[in-house]
């Protein structure tokens, strides 16, 4: 259960609630909601520029968020929606999120494409779809996609078949 003052478990309500994907549910808190060593940008050597670029692009809109909260064209700032990340592995694109994460107080949620890939139809979808409702309960969520280009890949190829685009 949870403590006083903390919301419960989005599984708890699913079961409470009696949905039909609890175990689904609880899968992706046991293994996508990162609950791991919380990470900072001290702790990431080099990539200076990087972090700056991040700290600008997700950060601030958390730390001021006055800045954000009229629409252009009146001179207010647009935040951003989403970042890509791109480079080989190892290169700390992950670590990088974990910091953002951090210090934006968020709840991380690291899913890699082997996790979203399912073998039967209809499963990767309602996964996508129930990681996004929890993301949205557990606000603000950071939700960082690994090795996206492994399901997320060039559309309109010859070899394109048109179930694929689903």
């Amino acid at each position: 259960k949870a403590a006083d003052g903390e919301k419960p478990k989005y599984s708890e309500v699913a079961r409470e609630q009696g949905w039909c994907d609890v175990e689904l549910i609880e899968g992706i808190e046991r293994d996508i909601v990162d609950t791991g060593p919380k990470i900072t940008f001290d702790d990431i050597a080099g990539l200076e520029h990087t972090k700056e670029l991040l700290q600008e692009a997700v950060m601030l809109p958390q730390i001021a968020p006055h800045l954000f909260k009229a629409r252009p064209p009146d001179g207010r700032l647009k935040p951003c929606n989403g970042v890509l990340m791109f480079g080989p592995p190892g290169t700390g694109k992950t670590l990088l999120a974990k910091a953002v994460a951090n210090v934006c107080n968020s709840t991380f949620f690291n899913v890699s494409a082997s996790t979203l890939a399912s073998k039967y139809r209809g499963e990767s979808e309602k996964m996508v779809r129930i990681l996004f409702e929890m993301a949205r309960y557990y606000s603000p969520a950071i939700i960082f996609m690994d090795e996206i280009d492994a399901i997320a890949g060039a559309r309109g190829g010859a070899e394109e078949h048109e179930s694929s685009r689903r």
